[in-house]
């Protein structure tokens, strides 16, 4: 029989670490802490499996849930000598979400769950306290009729606002008990206004209220998104944990954090953490006040005068401080934690692996294995391949004028320049537009997820180190500014007011993630540098990887950029690219517009000297290691003249007529070109197109030869490879012109001949292709093409639909499919092998530096992949990771 409810509190719990996938993160995490004696405080989690289930079955629950959901709800009563619905002695419980991976603030929460007109007494009699239960019981109407009834929260902010301004109150901290119950009394009127009905007073009503609503969140739009940026699949759904209430904000001794074990920004081996006094833990995340470090060092090193926790309440930080190392050297990883302080008496809300920046992602796996908490191999785990992208953020040139506007806090590496702002969908339009923006807004909320994502950087006047923007920013590796308390940021008229200046939407300013300053203007930037932590994590990665790492380039720029990050040869040279420089265009289209062969061949020939250059130079830069040239392959059309004047140009080149070129233009154009002439098709038409540019290959294989001492192997590539025949053909072309370049230079050459598989064909008669194929190079952006049926230019207008709607988990050509593409993948190296086993065998398309594309690639053997320059280190990381996941056997 299916368990759906899972205890845990009191030094045990009836799961583990490792049972994740179906307690999600935060339940896992809660019953370990029990388990290791930790004060958690008692609760229960509502497995993933019911999520599932809710969303297979009209939002309906196993008929079983009630029943175990009610005895759970006793035994937390047990525990804590309360009743859930009890008047004298309430049970106040919380509702959150858990995933299997962390997703801050993208799912809802409802505190203080149980309160009503009558256990609001009992609590107030039971604290002795009126002004906390109240406190307590408007915050709990507040949140449960925004998340769970639906009406809007800022209508509840404007009635306190109102109130705080008619009685010229600053903080929430200063309204009294009576004052409470008169708003109360306004939000519930509200709540009935709006919806027609009371708010809840049955505590069963509120909480499977609260508990569909965490379900339901799972599918809300600022989670697909969230979900779809991070690739986690809608399939794995959310646990809800129910957990019995404890209270940072019953008076002065009491209060709530989060805190790090480490940096999470620079990775320094330092505790490091916000509280609030007074307070329950989302006033912490939401950055709706300032909060207040942890640490004395920490308050020092900001210029604080708010006092530290460790100042404040020494017993409670010691106690805290124990357990932050017991449970980093438990985990062997930096954890991000939540705690409550009730009257004294500490209490441990969450741990999980702490979100960091890349930089602190090496720094921290580099410490930890010589601290010898981690092995060499655990620490390539240590870093997510696709954070790497964050180091290659620029940075403010330290010689650069600054006219600094204002401080706060540095929530995320990195700078960004860009024009203000304030709204996320207006970042989004602009990104759109193609303009470079910074999000500026008071604080940001999960609504702003989009924005951010567009946003060059993100700007904030209130929240600190952990509030939802430092967050999420971090995840993104976008800078942010935080808590810039100097800012005035005015929404109705589109202003910021600081130090007497008045900046508005469109105005360009900078923000300098490292140090917190906000900039007015453009300032100039430095390109990142690796650091020795990059360096030494990397030898390690290497070490485990078994696939070779290329790059995909054609300029000497992209070669030398991906040969210092670590490529170990050119998967992928794209000679079209080649083609559109300078005057080589005009070349081009004279060979193109030529009616005959001679004519063809004499344009060919002022090309030829040119593309030996640009090969000499790869084969130099190389230096003896691989690289791949693949064959002109784009339809002809790409290259025609599209104006009248670019026409004019050609045929005055030509000495022909501009309206006989304009027909031959035309003649040229076909309905679908991505499956038309074009490729090897291309080649067998005009095979002087395949013998300029083998030539040219082989001339510059020589000269690099000479030039560097190194031997030269070009692998000449054919596109668009369907027939075994249209190979042969090709390659008879390329054979006679190395016969011929040896003659004339009495050179030996060693090259190899392959063909590019991207049509399903190719997958499927591999074992024949590969007679005449040294390599293989599987180009899955085309291969994806071809077996979907879907243009990857016109994908974006109905894949992200697909995607909300389930029907794919992920965007195929972002990652790899591996049911279909993959599928013709598997065929392609099992056939192809079956004829030649020494063949080599690699991915060139935008997959070869997705993280999960690569693990796929590991999976099938295939001896190399290939990527852009700059996801070469994503690249070399990931295909580790793949090797050492599959060398344990998972």
């Amino acid at each position: 029989m299916t368990k759906w409810v899972y205890g845990f509190g009191n030094g045990s719990a009836e799961g583990a670490a490792d049972m994740r996938n179906l307690l999600g993160g935060k339940g896992a995490n809660l019953a370990e802490m029990s388990s290791l004696g930790l004060p958690v405080p008692p609760g229960f989690t509502i497995t993933t499996e019911v999520c599932t289930y809710y969303y297979d079955n009209e939002k309906s629950y196993p008929p079983a849930l009630a029943d175990e959901v009610a005895a759970a709800m006793d035994k937390v009563g047990e525990t804590t000598g309360r009743k859930f619905g009890d008047p004298d002695r309430p049970l106040l419980v919380s509702v959150r979400s858990g995933a299997r991976a962390s997703m801050p603030g993208m799912m809802d929460t409802v505190l203080n769950l149980g309160l009503s007109d009558g256990t609001v007494e009992a609590i107030a009699r039971e604290s002795g306290d009126a002004r906390f239960a109240y406190d307590s019981y408007r915050r709990f109407i507040q949140m449960y009729s925004d998340v769970v009834l639906g009406v809007d929260n800022h209508e509840f902010e404007d009635i306190l606002e109102e109130y705080k301004e008619r009685n010229d109150l600053t903080l929430d901290t200063e309204i009294t008990a009576e004052a409470w119950q008169g708003i109360i009394e306004k939000f519930k009127a509200l709540v009935e206004a709006e919806l027609g009905k009371p708010f809840p007073q049955d505590p069963q009503e509120q909480l499977w209220g609260a508990i569909g609503a965490v379900f339901s969140s799972w599918m809300t739009p600022r989670a697909v998104t969230y979900r779809r940026l991070h690739d986690l699949p809608a399939s794995w759904g959310t646990a809800v944990n129910v957990q019995a209430m404890v209270f940072g904000n019953m008076g002065e001794n009491s209060a709530t954090g989060v805190a790090f074990t480490r940096n999470p920004s620079t990775g320094e081996n330092s505790l490091y953490g916000e509280f609030l006094v007074n307070a329950q833990g989302e006033d912490v995340v939401a950055g709706i006040r300032t909060p207040q470090d942890i640490t004395e060092k920490a308050r020092i090193e900001a210029g604080s005068s708010n006092p530290s926790l460790e100042a404040l309440m020494p017993e409670a930080f010691a106690e805290f401080r124990s357990y932050c190392d017991k449970l980093e050297r438990h985990y062997k990883d930096m954890q991000d934690l939540e705690f409550t302080i009730e009257q004294g008496k500490l209490w441990m809300l969450q741990t999980r692996a702490g979100k960091r920046t890349a930089k602190a992602a090496l720094k921290i796996a580099v410490d930890m294995v010589a601290e010898g908490m981690l092995e060499e191999e655990e620490a390539v785990f240590r870093v997510e391949p696709g954070a790497l992208d964050q180091l290659l953020h620029p940075t403010i040139d330290p010689k650069a004028e600054r006219d600094i506007l204002s401080t706060g806090l540095p929530a995320s590496p990195g700078a960004a320049s860009g024009a203000i702002v304030f709204t996320s969908d207006a970042a989004e339009q602009a990104k759109g537009d193609g303009r470079k923006v910074i999000l500026v807004r008071v604080e940001t909320s999960p609504e702003d997820i989009h924005g951010m994502h567009a946003a060059e950087g993100i700007l904030t006047s209130r929240g600190g180190m952990t509030s939802h923007a430092a967050v999420v920013a971090r995840g993104m590796g976008k800078p942010c500014v935080a808590g810039a308390g100097g800012l005035r940021i005015d929404y109705r008229n589109q202003v910021i007011n600081v130090g007497g200046r008045q900046l508005k939407e469109g105005d360009i300013i900078t923000i300098d993630g490292a140090t917190g300053q906000i900039l007015a203007g453009e300032v100039a930037m430095l390109q990142p540098t690796l650091s020795g932590d990059f360096g030494t994590l990397m030898g390690w990665a290497d070490r485990g990887r078994r696939m070779t790492v290329r790059t995909n380039a054609e300029t000497p720029q992209d070669a030398k950029v991906a040969r210092e990050f670590g490529a170990e040869g050119i998967g992928l040279c794209r000679t079209e690219h080649m083609f559109f420089e300078g005057d080589r265009i005009l070349a081009v289209r004279e060979m193109i517009l030529a009616e005959t062969e001679e004519g063809r061949r004499a344009a060919l020939a002022k090309l030829l000297p040119m593309q030996r250059q640009d090969f000499t130079d790869l084969f130099e830069i190389m230096h003896g290691l691989p690289v791949t040239i693949r064959l002109l392959d784009p339809p002809l059309h790409e290259f025609l003249p599209k104006t009248d004047e670019e026409l004019k140009d050609v045929a005055t080149a030509m000495g022909a007529d501009p309206e006989l070129l304009r027909d031959r233009a035309l003649s040229l154009e076909e309905f679908n070109p991505m499956l038309g002439h074009r490729g090897c098709r291309l080649l067998v038409s005009y095979p002087e197109i395949a013998e300029m540019q083998a030539r040219a290959i082989f001339e510059a294989a020589v000269a690099a030869a000479k030039a560097t001492g190194a031997p030269v192997v070009p692998e000449i590539m054919v596109p668009l490879v369907g027939l075994k025949g249209e190979l042969d053909l090709v390659r008879s072309s390329i054979e006679a012109m190395a016969k011929a370049v040896m003659e004339e230079t009495g050179a030996e050459l060693t090259y190899q001949v392959g063909t590019m598989v991207e049509l399903p064909r190719a997958a499927l008669k591999a074992a024949e292709i590969a007679e005449s194929a040294e390599f293989f190079s599987f180009g899955t952006n085309d291969l994806t093409q071809t077996t979907f049926g879907i243009s990857r230019d016109d994908a974006a207008s109905f894949l992200g639909t697909y995607q909300t709607k389930g029907i794919l988990e992920q965007d195929p050509f972002v990652s790899l499919d591996p049911e279909g593409v993959g599928e013709l993948i598997k065929i392609g190296v099992e056939r192809g092998r079956s004829t030649r086993p020494d063949i080599k065998l690699g991915i060139c398309g935008e997959h070869g530096g997705d993280p999960s594309s690569i693990t796929f690639c590991e999976s099938v053997d295939l001896d190399y992949v290939s990527c852009s320059p700059y996801r070469v280190p994503i690249a070399r990381l990931a295909a580790a990771q793949a090797a050492l996941r599959k060398a344990s056997g998972n």
